[in-house]
């Protein structure tokens, strides 16, 4: 049957297939859409044979997503790997911090240039509280359990097994929620700590470019940020 304009009329959708969405847990994640840190519901989608529109028959499952409850938009659940901007701080106020003791590790802790170049790096990545006094005393702890004999040769033991390690298990997650202007900038406050009181030492270039491993740089990258700061005055 035609309309009177010549045009096949329109007929009703008896069947089709329904997806069915079911909550099976919540939180809060980063919301691409948003922008922002929100909360989320994951959904898990069964889809249904319908008729008439009411759900009949099941035709297998739709996988999970995840909903803003402020947007309502729905990702996938790899959208969860995201840190939220909570997380995302804590991390790298850890990785700075990390850093930080890696070199002053590496360097040594009697000079007070330095010292004070910690602490204005460790207060602004966020750790408001830092003193001099407490990084001394961390570092002094870490070569007690490390073993280290402080007449042994530092650049031998700057980075050893266990403080590179360490510092893949703290940088290594940041890295990909950072742009290559961030882990550089991670890179080069470690730099800076360690110029604090003259050239590099080589125990402290070594942690340095394990520091920039771990954060993916490039060993080219990390070599001219290093050699560049080096000719920077302070």
């Amino acid at each position: 049957m035609r309309s009177a304009k010549g045009q096949r009329a329109l007929r009703p959708v008896f069947c089709g297939i329904r997806t069915v969405w079911d909550a099976v847990g919540d939180g809060t994640f980063f919301c691409p859409g948003c922008g922002g840190d929100r909360n989320y519901r994951r959904l898990s989608g069964r889809r249904r044979l319908t008729v008439l529109g009411v759900p009949v028959v099941r035709r297998g499952e739709a996988g999970c997503v995840v909903e803003c409850a402020a947007c309502h938009a729905r990702y996938a659940t790899e959208a969860l790997d995201h840190p939220t901007t909570t997380r995302f701080s804590a991390m790298l106020r850890e990785a700075v911090h990390t850093v930080t003791l890696a070199v002053l590790a590496a360097g040594g802790t009697t000079s007070r240039t330095v010292l004070d170049a910690a602490v204005a790096t460790v207060r602004e990545a966020g750790l408001d509280d830092c003193t001099q006094e407490q990084l001394y005393t961390v570092v002094e702890v870490l070569a007690a359990d490390t073993g280290r004999d402080s007449g042994a040769d530092p650049a031998a033991e700057a980075c050893g097994p266990t403080l590179a390690i360490e510092l893949h298990e703290v940088l290594a997650p940041l890295a990909p929620h950072l742009a290559a202007a961030g882990r550089e900038s991670v890179l080069l406050q470690g730099a800076r700590i360690a110029l604090a009181d003259g050239p590099y030492r080589a125990a402290e270039r070594q942690v340095l470019t394990t520091v920039g491993s771990a954060l993916e740089l490039p060993a080219d990258t990390t070599s001219r940020l290093l050699t560049a700061a080096a000719r920077t005055p302070s």
